[in-house]
């Protein structure tokens, strides 16, 4: 038996994949995977400190109460 010290073992990687497009579906999965690596691309970004990235704009309220 292969032994990965703490890695995950090939088995268990495709026993994860099946669950996973039991779970979401074919069509779904790699739009999960997209959201996945981005917020981990994020969460390094964020960890390191990095203030090259812009910070996303502002929600601005909008007044609905007046009609144009």
């Amino acid at each position: 038996m292969l032994t990965t010290f703490g890695l995950v073992s090939p088995l268990e990687a495709g026993i994860f994949l099946v669950i996973a497009l039991v779970i979401f579906g074919p069509g779904k999965l790699p739009d999960v995977g997209k959201a996945l690596g981005k917020g981990i691309k994020e969460f390094k970004t964020a960890s390191q400190g990095d203030e090259s990235v812009p910070n996303p704009p502002e929600n601005k309220a909008v007044n609905l109460d007046k009609a144009e």
